[in-house]
């Protein structure tokens, strides 16, 4: 990906440890994973970059303590590469790596989606369908990095909604993995309008109690990102 392209995006603009924005952290730990992980799903932390722990902890205005930790965690989530005597890379963008997570995603998501139509709660089916609202006036206002968290809210309260605590982990670290190539798709002008369409599918199909309707529309979602994150990355 070129640098050009990186910084356009950049421009355009719940994790393990903590939210992305919008949250207070609950320590130094919480607030440099945080902020780090957002740098770089945004990509103002290029794929590829090297960065110094030194300028990260400068920037963020965090001591070095609780930035080698939080690159350690962004580390374990596979976000980051150290590198001895270089510093930290920021992971490069890899077709390979979207295709992998989507392909897990189709089995665990479509699954989810399934169990979600039967155990979902009426305070999480008005949760989704505030979100839907959100995301609308998010779109309209062309506010990037709140359809973003948006988006993420929405697979995270899906997630919980099928009741299967295990399933709920392993889904929220696709997710994670997922936001940058989310992120990249922007330069599809039709990326949210669609995606959105897509979202009202899946939360009619759960209001229904219909699993194989769930199922099929969040088929149709993950595949939709598949062709969007090929045409981009």
């Amino acid at each position: 990906m070129s640098r050009a392209a990186t910084q356009s995006i950049s421009s355009a603009t719940r994790a393990k440890r903590a939210p992305l924005a919008g949250h207070p952290a609950k320590s130094l730990l919480d607030r440099a994973y945080n902020e780090i992980k957002f740098r770089i799903i945004t990509c103002r932390y290029r794929p590829g970059e090297v960065l110094s722990e030194a300028a990260i902890s400068l920037e963020l205005r965090i001591g070095r303590t609780p930035t080698h930790q939080a690159i350690h965690h962004l580390m374990m989530d596979g976000l980051v590469s150290i590198m001895p005597r270089k510093g930290v890379m920021v992971r490069p963008i890899s077709i390979d790596e979207a295709m992998e997570i989507i392909g897990v995603r189709l089995v665990t998501e479509c699954y989810c989606a399934r169990l979600a139509a039967d155990r979902a709660d009426d305070s999480e089916l008005q949760r989704l369908r505030n979100i839907l609202k959100s995301s609308e006036e998010a779109m309209e206002k062309r506010n990037v990095e709140q359809m973003m968290l948006l988006d993420r809210e929405f697979h995270d309260v899906l997630a919980r909604a099928a009741k299967n605590a295990v399933l709920a982990d392993v889904l929220r670290n696709l997710h994670e993995r997922s936001l940058r190539f989310w992120f990249i798709s922007l330069r599809d002008a039709d990326h949210h309008r669609n995606v959105l369409e897509q979202h009202r599918t899946i939360v009619k199909a759960l209001q229904s109690r219909n699993p194989d309707a769930a199922e099929a529309a969040m088929r149709d979602h993950i595949m939709a990102f598949q062709r969007n994150v090929t045409r981009q990355v």
